[in-house]
């Protein structure tokens, strides 16, 4: 197990901004009694977060005096929780803020990472074998999660149009059970539940985000704290990157941590984690253009009421 001062060191050497050790003149008397983050056991950097304590002791010489985490099994609950300001950080796929944005949510976008890996599932004996042989079929994901774009955009790729399949909303819990009894044809999930799925129950990958279908996640704040508290958004944002570089370096390390926090077995962690890349950055012009693709995409098929404008919702972090 890496040892906590060599864990810390790691992170204070791989801030990925200059004057990340230090906010300068931020008040205490400014900073949120308590920080409350929402995080998924898909969400890894979190999780070493979490464990190593990184954004408790970062956050205690801003006057911040506890931290509280908050698990959700997928986006769509979290952002629910972000926006009514149940919580003030929390990370998911691309789909979810656009679905959020678009309900009138109050949050902003702090920063993103490459999304981890996606991918339509059939059992290992299914006679479907591409995602054409989808069409009339049921296939299951989380109404707004990420996988929800994933499979538009998977159907897309391979000549299908979304009416062309029969959508059953399932949480990854009650998906699990529909794909293993086959109460559904094809399951659309991400990591670690793909890595999950292939292991216990021999899950054959139709396509994967590998198949040229890559997305973002997304670290996300609650509007008005983002406002009240920005040099505490900054940091927490920084944080994270150190964490980034630190994973990105350590990942079967980063595997073990993930493991024994979540209870998900070493292996599919593992796989989870070795195959998707490990950064956090500021949306850049080209994520945001991605990011809005989606949401155009989702309003021309009315599955979101309204078209937005996702550059009106991206946080600026304070120069100080």
């Amino acid at each position: 197990m890496l040892k906590r001062r060599h864990f810390l060191s790691g992170l204070m050497g791989a801030a990925l901004l200059t004057g990340a050790l230090s906010l300068g003149n931020a008040r205490a008397e400014d900073a949120p009694g308590e920080f409350r983050i929402g995080y998924q056991k898909s969400s890894s950097l979190l999780v070493v977060a979490r464990q190593k304590q990184v954004f408790e002791q970062r956050l205690k010489s801003l006057g911040v005096d506890s931290v509280r985490w908050v698990e959700f099994q997928f986006g769509p609950p979290l952002l629910e929780a972000l926006g009514a300001g149940a919580i003030d950080f929390g990370v998911t796929g691309d789909t979810p803020p656009i679905l959020a944005q678009s309900a009138g949510a109050g949050l902003v976008y702090a920063a993103s990472s490459p999304a981890v890996q996606n991918a339509i599932l059939v059992p290992k004996d299914s006679p479907i074998k591409s995602v054409a042989d989808l069409k009339g079929k049921k296939v299951a994901f989380g109404k707004g999660s990420s996988s929800h774009n994933f499979t538009v955009q998977a159907l897309k790729k391979g000549g299908l149009a979304y009416s062309d399949i029969v959508p059953a909303f399932l949480s990854p819990a009650d998906a699990v059970a529909a794909f293993t009894t086959g109460s559904v044809d094809a399951w659309a999930v991400w990591d670690p539940y793909f890595a999950i799925a292939e292991i216990k129950h021999n899950a054959h990958a139709l396509v994967t985000t590998a198949d040229g279908l890559d997305s973002n996640s997304f670290y996300l704040a609650n509007k008005d704290f983002a406002e009240r508290h920005p040099n505490v958004l900054k940091a927490a944002v920084e944080e994270l990157s150190g964490v980034a570089k630190w994973a990105s370096e350590n990942r079967h390390e980063l595997a073990k941590i993930s493991a024994e926090a979540t209870g998900i077995e070493l292996a599919a962690q593992k796989a989870a984690t070795d195959r998707y890349k490990i950064e956090v950055r500021a949306l850049s012009d080209e994520v945001i253009a991605q990011q809005q693709s989606i949401a155009d995409t989702f309003y021309d098929l009315k599955l979101i009421p309204n078209a937005i404008k996702v550059r009106d919702i991206v946080w600026s972090a304070p120069s100080n």
